[in-house]
């Protein structure tokens, strides 16, 4: 079995790659993409780069907050 060479974040981290979020999920980038754009998952920018914000939609689903 072929190996990646990229750092494997854990799933608990606060930010996530649109990548990695995308493996985690088995939702495609462009989906991921296209929920960000729309505002339906929490976005977090690192310089020009978008990225998930795990620990504000964890914080959402845990307190039980509509995302649509």
């Amino acid at each position: 079995m072929e190996t990646s060479q990229a750092p494997q974040a854990p799933a608990c981290v606060p930010i996530m790659t649109i990548e990695r979020f995308s493996e985690l999920t088995g939702l495609s980038p462009d989906t991921i993409r296209g929920q960000l754009q729309q505002g339906n998952l929490p976005l977090y920018k690192v310089g020009r780069r978008r990225m998930v914000n795990v620990a504000l939609l964890t914080t959402e689903c845990l307190n039980g907050e509509e995302l649509a």
